[in-house]
């Protein structure tokens, strides 16, 4: 469990540190910002849910019950961590989405929204903008897929 402790605070620290940098400097620079023909950086906040589903509503009662949930899945998710037992794909996945729903959950509390700031476009068309927390419970949810679709060797009983 500590191995997965300090995965989980490095992967925060990256996606805090991320958006500390892009909020320190928004007003400096002009954004959106190019980065090549398919990427940019833009400021995008984000009320609803990932890739801005439920976006829109102001509700404070959104933003707490949002925050509340995601605090619930982390802590959910690392107490099964905790418990042991999981092979290493689903150790990974699980710290993935942990540091993610935390990153996120910080961002409700101190700004009332995410911040997300990755844009990546194609022909006019934009998929919704995301941020390193995202990224992070992406991931660890596709290694999660991965995992189930896995042949598994059990033992007969």
């Amino acid at each position: 469990m500590p191995q997965s402790l300090i995965i989980v605070v490095l992967i925060l620290l990256v996606d805090q540190a991320s958006k500390i940098v892009v909020l320190a400097n928004y007003d400096a620079l002009g954004w959106p910002i190019e980065v090549t023909s398919f990427f940019n950086l833009v400021l995008v906040w984000n009320q609803g849910v990932s890739f801005g589903l439920f976006q829109g509503n102001d509700s404070d009662v959104q933003r707490w019950v949002l925050t509340g949930i995601a605090v619930a899945v982390a802590g959910l998710l690392a107490w099964w961590l905790w418990r042991g037992g999981l092979d290493r794909l689903q150790r990974w996945s699980f710290r993935l989405i942990i540091a993610g729903a935390l990153g996120n959950a910080i961002d409700r509390v101190r700004y009332g929204a995410v911040v997300d700031f990755l844009d990546f476009h194609y022909a006019g068309w934009h998929w919704p903008a995301f941020n390193v927390a995202d990224s992070a419970i992406v991931v660890g949810a596709v290694l999660l897929l991965a995992d189930g679709l896995r042949p598994q060797h059990r033992s007969p009983h």
